[in-house]
């Protein structure tokens, strides 16, 4: 099979397409033959090595797939299964490759109504959003939720998440993904770069951050007593936890995992209608340098996918 490794940290340029062995599946594993791969900006970060997530080079990047089951050793699929998820993370998957063998539980029945390219761009952005606004933010009918960043990869799929829990839902975004975070179903818009959300909102059941920088920390005023900030960016500023918790807030950090309960709570939304991952732009596989351009530019509308 062919795999997109590294040898070096650096640009998208250190990313090359070579020939490796096919994995082997272990015995709950199944052996998928890849059709689509999903982006994140974490990966962009990884090739550039400011973190080492996944350890010595060379490796191989990669988490978000969908494709067709190979071999399959375990009850839960057959061969000719067409399956998408996120395994193994935040443990390397390699899934920048034409086959990933990954663990049967980490997978779910892509639904018929999803392109292999729509499939693999929603795990990484879908369980992130679902585990923080069902599992930790534990989000219900009537809340008031802002979703910072709604235009994104995790915003906009955070967004339709909420409101399918009966959410009112403001978000931040830039003047020209307003139409777009609308599409998704915001009932307020603020455009950052002419509106401080710090100023103008009060009375927040539940913030998500997916931005980083300063935003959890001016976040913490427009939240209701007792309300609740989960961020995905700033899960380990301690400092900023106890200022939560000294003016009666709550302060959560997620760390998106392969739930399997989640991935079909996603697939139900799929199903229903109430949920579609907007994919930006795909690239073939052997582009995944100028898909990594892209990536690191930023200011992405959805998801990057490469496509097999």
């Amino acid at each position: 099979m062919r795999i997109i490794t590294q040898q070096k940290f650096g640009g998208p340029e250190v990313l090359t397409v070579v020939d490796a062995p096919a994995p082997r599946p272990l015995p709950t594993e199944v052996l998928v033959r890849v059709r689509a791969i999903g982006l994140n900006p974490l990966e962009a970060r990884l090739r550039a090595g400011e973190f080492r997530l996944l350890g010595q080079l060379p490796f191989v990047l990669g988490w978000d797939i969908s494709g067709v089951v190979e071999q399959a050793a375990t009850g839960r699929f057959s061969p000719g299964d067409e399956v998408f998820g996120m395994p193994l993370f935040p443990r390397a998957a390699n899934a920048y490759a034409e086959f990933v063998s990954a663990p049967a539980l980490h997978l779910a029945r892509k639904p018929a109504s999803l392109s292999h390219v729509a499939a693999a761009a929603l795990p990484v952005v879908g369980l992130t959003a679902w585990q923080g606004l069902v599992d930790l933010g534990r989000v219900s009918a009537g809340d008031r939720v802002l979703v910072h960043g709604g235009g994104g990869g995790v915003g906009h799929v955070a967004i339709q998440i909420a409101k399918a829990l009966g959410a009112y839902v403001l978000t931040t975004a830039s003047g020209s993904k307003r139409e777009f975070a609308e599409e998704c179903g915001a009932d307020e818009v603020l455009d950052y770069t002419r509106v401080d959300f710090a100023e103008t909102v009060r009375d927040v059941d539940l913030v998500l951050d997916t931005l980083g920088g300063d935003t959890a920390r001016r976040s913490l005023g427009v939240l209701r007593p007792g309300g609740h900030l989960v961020t995905a960016v700033a899960d380990e500023d301690t400092e900023l936890a106890a200022a939560y918790e000294a003016a009666g807030k709550r302060f959560t950090g997620i760390a998106v995992d392969p739930d399997p309960v989640a991935l079909r709570g996603l697939v139900d939304l799929v199903e229903h209608g109430t949920l579609r991952v907007h994919v930006q732009e795909t690239f073939p596989f052997d582009q995944v340098t100028d898909a990594h351009r892209l990536l690191d530019h930023g200011h992405l509308q959805g998801k990057l996918v490469l496509t097999v």
